[in-house]
C-alpha cells in the first residue's frame, strides 16, 4: 500500500518538487501552500484548476483538522476548540485575546505519557504523536474560524512537545514561513516538563523560541512527587540545560510553577525557589505562577488569588522576577485536556451500552 504524501507537513521547496513531479507548473505550489496555511479545504482553492484540485484530493493526504466543539468565554472572549483528526483522535487548542494581539495554545500529541500529577492531559496516557500538519492545522483552523490574525503561539496544550521532537521542529519552521502564516519565533513559547536532551537539542536548532520549563517545586524530592520526569532528570541537570539554552539563544527562560494547596505553596517554598534559581541559573529568568486548574480525578486543589499574590510578592522581594498568570476563559475550563477527557469518556460509555 502506497502512503499518500502529507502535503501540509511539507516545506514550500518540498511541495514545489511534488507539484512539478505531478506535471504541474511550479508556481502552483506557492498557491497551494498559502491556501493550506489559511485552513482552506481543497475544493475551495479557487485559483487552482479543477483538474488539479481533483488530483490533490485523490493523490495526496491533506490533514486538516475539523472543529468538533467550540466554546466562547462570556468573560473575556477566550475560545476553546476541540479538534477532531482523521483517525478520530481529538486534541484541544485555546485562542486567547490580549491587547497586543491573539495567541493560540496548541497541542502536540494525542494524550501524554509524562504523568504529571495535576494534569488532565495525561490521565489516559499517550495515544500518538501529532504530525506537523496536525499541529499547524490547529493554527490555520483557529485563524480561519475567528477571522482574526494569530500573532503568537504557546505550545502548552496536550502533550510534551520535546517528546515529539522532529515533528515539532518541522511545525515551528513551517509556521514561521513568510509564505504561510509567518509567525516569528520570538512570538512562540514552547513548554516542556523538563526533557533535558530535548532542551539541549532545541538550543542548537537556531530557532529562538521562548523556553518555558515546568518546575513546580524547588527540591528533587518534592518535584518527584508531582512530576515523574524528575526521577530521570534531577533539578541540577535540568537547570544546567536551561542555562545552556540561555547561553546559546540569548532568550530568557521562563519557569512555570503551578501552585497546589498543601504541596508547594508556602513561603518556605518561595524562598527555596528564589535561592534555587539564583544559584542554578545565575542569569535573569522569570517565574510564571499558575493557579491550579482543578481536575476531580487528581484530588489536588488550588490556592486562592490572595495566596498566589503573596507567593509572587515573596519571590519578587527576594530578587526573583515573578508574576501570577492571568486566568483566561475560567467559565469554559480553558486549560487543556478536560474536553478531550470528557469526549473520550463519553465515547467509552456509549460503546458499553
Amino acid at each position: 500500500m502506497t502512503t499518500k504524501p502529507d502535503i501540509m507537513s511539507m516545506t514550500l521547496p518540498e511541495l514545489t518538487e511534488l507539484i512539478k513531479d505531478m506535471g504541474e507548473s511550479a508556481f502552483r505550489a506557492k498557491q497551494i501552500f498559502k491556501w493550506m496555511h489559511s485552513g482552506t479545504p481543497i475544493e475551495e482553492m479557487s485559483n487552482l484548476p479543477k483538474s488539479l484540485r481533483s488530483r490533490l484530493a485523490e493523490e495526496t493526504d491533506y490533514r486538516l483538522p475539523q472543529i468538533e466543539e467550540k466554546f466562547v468565554s462570556k468573560i473575556d472572549g477566550t475560545v476553546k476548540y476541540l479538534f477532531s483528526l482523521k483517525d478520530g483522535e481529538c486534541v484541544e487548542s485555546v485562542l486567547m485575546r490580549y491587547e497586543h494581539g491573539n495567541t493560540l495554545c496548541v497541542s502536540s500529541q494525542a494524550g501524554c505519557r509524562m504523568g504529571c500529577k495535576f494534569c488532565a492531559s495525561t490521565l489516559s496516557g499517550k495515544v500518538r504523536d501529532l504530525t506537523p500538519s496536525e499541529i499547524l492545522g490547529q493554527v490555520a483552523l483557529a485563524a480561519r474560524d475567528s477571522g482574526e490574525r494569530i500573532g503568537g503561539i504557546v505550545m502548552m496544550g496536550i502533550g510534551e512537545p520535546l517528546d515529539n521532537y522532529d515533528n515539532v521542529i518541522r511545525f515551528l519552521r513551517l509556521v514561521g514561513d513568510a509564505d504561510g502564516l509567518g509567525i516569528g519565533m520570538r512570538h512562540i513559547s514552547l513548554s516542556t516538563c523538563g526533557v533535558v536532551p530535548g532542551i539541549k537539542r532545541l538550543a542548537d536548532e537556531g530557532i529562538p523560541v521562548t523556553l518555558s520549563v515546568s518546575l513546580h517545586a524547588y527540591d528533587d524530592e518534592k518535584r518527584r512527587e508531582i512530576m515523574p520526569i524528575a526521577k530521570k532528570y534531577p533539578i541540577a541537570e535540568l537547570l544546567s540545560a536551561c542555562r545552556y539554552y540561555f547561553d546559546k539563544t540569548g532568550r530568557r527562560v521562563s519557569f512555570e510553577y503551578t501552585l497546589i494547596s498543601g504541596k508547594n505553596d508556602t513561603m518556605e517554598d518561595a524562598a527555596g525557589l528564589a535561592k534555587l534559581l539564583k544559584r542554578g541559573m545565575g542569569v535573569p529568568c522569570h517565574v510564571n505562577l499558575i493557579m491550579l486548574n482543578e481536575v476531580d480525578e487528581t484530588g489536588l486543589r488550588t490556592v486562592d488569588r490572595k495566596s498566589a499574590a503573596r507567593f509572587a510578592d515573596e519571590l519578587n522581594n527576594l530578587g526573583q522576577n515573578a508574576t501570577v498568570r492571568r486566568r483566561l476563559g475560567s467559565d469554559i475550563d480553558a486549560s487543556c485536556g478536560q474536553l478531550r477527557l470528557r469526549r473520550n469518556r463519553a465515547v467509552e460509555e456509549n460503546s458499553h451500552r
